[in-house]
């Protein structure tokens, strides 16, 4: 059944282009001739995007062998590079370090495509079982590698069970009794968190103190309202995971309560899940004990998968669907983004459609679903239920707190790690937001597709025709909403409103609106792409006059829309016959989403009326463009709360019995008083108990910052030229920290072929087309590798060892100075929140170098003038110095050695003439 593989491999990296022939020589070519070539032949890559971006020709395609990958091995990791694949395929390099070099690399690929293909034949194969179906599948969307899967796959003796068949129901049970009320022994912590960090391993006494102090929010409460609130800063190193796992684990054993933990990135989340593994060693008790859970849009719904397997999906995007539906049947938990699903998997198709294979707009019809009972998303809910443990994020227990069901679930005790992020979770979550976006999507939502437009997406006059059908009032308000939302932007307002010419009342604010933001931004920005604000803030007649025929189009869609919703209750609480289990179930998901939409369209309307009324002092208003590389992406008007943990406090912390706030960086540069502002326990009527913990790690000698002050500010040459140099001198095991994304592509354009060239890989966030998680998983794998970003590396990076040694920040991240944060810095402080804010982000960026207490690095910060008072950012004892580019890359290359602390000699250095 098997043939041997008859196709050659290429493979292009920033030092080069290699093509190797199906007998394996290997032979360097030019850019023009590997085009050719591919044109003409299919050809074996790994990762054809970044194969193409290379090339330089977008419309390469080919035999990609991570899709092959995906294939036999679905929801199996891997690192999406020559290394990664060997190491899981088990090829051994030749070379003694067991690095890929360039030239082997095709030749790896031709290997890995044979093991690969002879996979399919092993007995033994554990992904077995319906890969003939699927290969057949894919044979038929034209997937490259279908003729070549199936002449080594052998066909299965009786017929296959089919993904929905395959994948388990949940059940119902019982509702959870409430948590006993227990107290913890002090012993009993101390003698939990010993089991968990395992025998014979010391457990230290900052990690000790600190599980105590997270154990008085399991005390019983004294008041309603009144939670027991524990602020806890504990430095990198001390354990903390362990130190609430412990107490958390201990309560919900002995009170039968369940404990959410609350984070902000997906890193910390894997982590949690492993820690917890050591809590439940049984897999089956662990799957019952500990739940992850996340918000709608991260699952895999069943429904719209069916749809596009259907014909819903065409070309490459049908492919990837087929490829997701292999997952589907191997899969932990239906997580699309941060569980098993590789991470690289999605981005190898251009225009994938990935989204439209999870729940993004709020649509799902729940019991009225066909896969109702095989829902990952409901299986993860009713999960956590039972849980004693359930792992979340910042954003899904606020919209829970915002939007939640059910009353009775309501999570009692909440660990917030990660807390420095708490305000600006918040911050997202309970802003509102009126722009030409927004209002499509809500057209479509009520209207249905409209045009050519495909799916399976359809109004509410089609969701609910039996009850346009059955209720006459009811059918009347479904017929008002429908003829009330076409007064919202439809497919092509952004080009009218571009053209001056809008088309109904929300179109012509929006063209108002764009006309005042352009005519009063001050930035001078319009030409270099970024977006442009202004205050609504006496506003010309034109915006006034535009407002008000908004609101008058608003509230004709609101009456209809809340009239449905008190029609669906009525017909739910006195069913008519003909409501049987489907036709509830469809009624049960229009109430539940109708409620988010009628909330959506009320906010609006009170922004509205306000923006021509008194200004709100909780509230930050503005109208803004949103612009990308020159081009406008979205208009409206934006609101903020001013300090958005006040509604944090009343329906998240306030409900609570018990809430621990943790991180590294808790008070954000500041005192305990910011720590209080910033997690909400300010506005609580009983004080917050405060708790800190110095880290272990040694930093004066294990870490030093260089403050390189000879960088001109605006010098991209002078910019890229450091950044080779520092890389350079550390043989890579870089990261990149970079406040502009066009000084990113900048630096990564003039220097990636040069380090290349030298054996140090570069890889970029915003360029490459890898997902972020990827390109870390990448960074992580290869101690020779260095990576570029922004902000979203500054927290969601967790690399100890060797693989991170140096980190470079391009300048003192300063805050943007846009209205929102004018606002907050006139009301918090002035130049001390700026302060707090930067302190805080460095402290964030230098707590990415030394994660174990093995590690050692530098952090590098390419500005000429720090302020002093900035320092204080850094742990104590951490040696600062202040050098030339020429200096610091000495230091780099020699490695730690006892330098002089800058704090120490701030007076000395000021009267050389020399800022700080």
């Amino acid at each position: 059944m098997q043939s041997p593989l008859t196709f050659p491999a290429l493979h292009a990296s920033h030092a080069g282009i290699w093509m190797a022939t199906p007998d394996g020589e290997v032979r360097t070519v030019g850019k023009g001739e590997a085009v050719g070539r591919a044109a003409e032949t299919p050809m074996v890559m790994l990762n054809a995007p970044l194969v193409a971006q290379r090339l330089g020709y977008a419309d390469l395609s080919g035999l990609d062998v991570l899709e092959l990958f995906a294939f036999v091995h679905p929801a199996r990791f891997v690192v999406p590079t020559a290394k990664g694949l060997a190491t899981v395929l088990g090829i051994k390099a030749d070379a003694e370090d067991g690095v890929w070099s360039d030239q082997k690399v095709p030749h790896l690929l031709l290997a890995a495509t044979q093991r690969l293909l002879a996979t399919l034949a092993d007995p033994a194969w554990p992904e077995r079982e319906g890969a003939w179906d699927s290969a057949q599948a894919l044979m038929r969307v034209r997937w490259p590698w279908a003729n070549i899967v199936l002449r080594h796959l052998a066909k299965p003796e009786k017929p296959e069970r089919w993904l929905f068949a395959r994948l388990p129901e949940w059940e119902e049970a019982a509702p959870r009794t409430p948590p006993r009320v227990v107290t913890l022994d002090p012993d009993a912590v101390q003698t939990q968190l010993a089991s968990l960090v395992g025998n014979g391993a010391e457990t230290r006494q900052g990690q000790r103190d600190f599980a105590q102090a997270a154990a008085r929010i399991f005390a019983p409460r004294a008041r309603k309202g009144e939670p027991n609130m524990v602020l806890a800063e504990a430095g990198t190193g001390i354990g903390k995971t362990l130190g609430y796992l412990a107490p958390a684990s201990l309560w919900a054993r002995n009170a039968d309560g369940a404990v959410w933990i609350s984070t902000f990135t997906k890193a910390l989340q894997r982590q949690l899940v492993r820690e917890a593994r050591r809590i439940y060693p049984d897999p089956e008790t662990f799957k019952q004990k500990v739940v992850v859970r996340k918000g709608r849009e991260n699952y895999l719904c069943l429904l719209n998968l069916e749809d596009a397997l259907q014909g819903g999906f065409a070309g490459r995007a049908a492919t990837l669907a087929h490829l997701v539906a292999r997952w589907a049947a191997y899969t932990s938990d239906g997580d699309m983004i941060g569980g098993d699903l590789p991470g690289w998997l999605t981005t190898l198709f251009r225009r994938n459609g990935s989204t439209a294979l999870t729940d993004r707009r709020g649509e799902c019809i729940y019991a009225g679903c066909p896969h109702y009972k095989k829902c990952f998303i409901e299986r993860a809910a009713r999960a956590s239920v039972q849980a004693d443990i359930v792992i979340a994020n910042h954003a899904l227990m606020m919209v829970n707190a915002a939007r939640g069901r059910d009353e009775v679930s309501r999570p009692t005790r909440i660990i917030f790690d990660e807390g420095h992020h708490l305000f600006d979770a918040a911050d997202s979550m309970f802003a509102a937001a009126l722009t030409g976006q927004e209002t499509v999507e809500l057209r479509r939502w009520v209207i249905g597709p409209e045009g050519k437009a495909r799916g399976r997406r359809r109004g509410l006059a089609a969701r609910l025709a039996d009850v346009a059908s059955y209720d006459e009032e009811g059918g009347l308000a479904i017929e008002m909403a429908r003829i009330a939302a076409e007064a919202l932007p439809g497919d092509g307002w952004l080009g009218r409103v571009a053209e001056g010419v809008p088309s109904g009342p929300v179109e012509r604010l929006l063209h108002a609106i764009r006309t005042m933001v352009f005519a009063r931004d001050e930035s001078n920005l319009a030409e270099s792409g970024y977006g442009l604000e202004t205050e609504l803030a006496d506003p010309p007649p034109a915006v006034v006059d535009a407002v008000a025929d908004t609101q008058v189009a608003l509230e004709a869609l609101a009456r209809p829309l809340t009239l449905l919703g008190a029609r669906l209750e009525a017909m739910i609480a006195d069913p008519p016959e003909w409501l049987d289990g489907g036709a509830r179930a469809r009624v049960e998901g229009a109430m539940a989403s109708l409620g988010w939409r009628i909330d959506t369209v009320r906010a609006w309307i009170s922004m509205l009326a306000r923006a021509v009324g008194p200004v709100d002092a909780d509230f930050v208003d503005w109208l803004a463009i949103d612009r990308f590389e020159g081009r406008d992406m979205d208009i409206g008007m934006h609101r903020h709360w001013l300090d958005p943990m006040k509604p944090v406090a009343e329906i998240v912390l306030k409900p609570s019995h018990g809430v621990l706030a943790t991180s590294a960086t808790l008070r954000s540069g500041g005192d305990w008083a910011n720590a209080e502002a910033r997690t909400g326990a300010v506005h609580l009527d009983h004080a917050a108990e405060h708790f800190s913990a110095t880290s272990p790690f040694d930093y004066a000698a294990q870490a030093e910052v260089l403050i390189v002050t000879d960088i001109k500010r605006g010098d991209m040459a002078a910019l890229a030229g450091a950044y080779a140099a520092l890389i350079g001198a550390s043989g890579g095991g870089a990261l990149g920290l970079f406040t502009a994304i066009r000084r990113l592509r900048s630096t990564y354009a003039r220097i990636a072929d040069r380090l290349a060239r030298d054996g140090l890989p570069l890889y970029a966030q915003h360029i490459d087309p890898i997902d972020t998680g990827t390109l870390v998983d990448i960074f992580r794998d290869d101690p020779h590798a260095s990576l570029l970003g922004t902000d979203a590396l500054r927290d969601g990076v967790d690399v100890p060892g060797a693989s991170l040694r140096l980190v470079v920040m391009e300048q003192v991240p300063w805050p943007r100075p846009d209205i929102l944060h004018r606002a907050r810095r006139l009301s918090y402080g002035g130049t001390d929140y700026d302060d707090r804010i930067i302190r805080a982000k460095l402290a964030q960026a230098f707590g990415r170098l030394i994660r174990s207490a093995g590690d050692k690095g530098h952090f590098v910060l390419l500005s000429s003038a720090v302020p002093s008072r900035l320092l204080t950012a850094f742990p104590a004892g951490t040696s600062i110095r202040r050098v030339t580019l020429e200096q610091a890359v000495a230091a780099i290359k020699s490695g730690l050695s006892p330098v002089t602390n800058i704090r120490q000699d701030d007076a000395n250095t000021l009267q050389e003439g020399n800022p700080i």
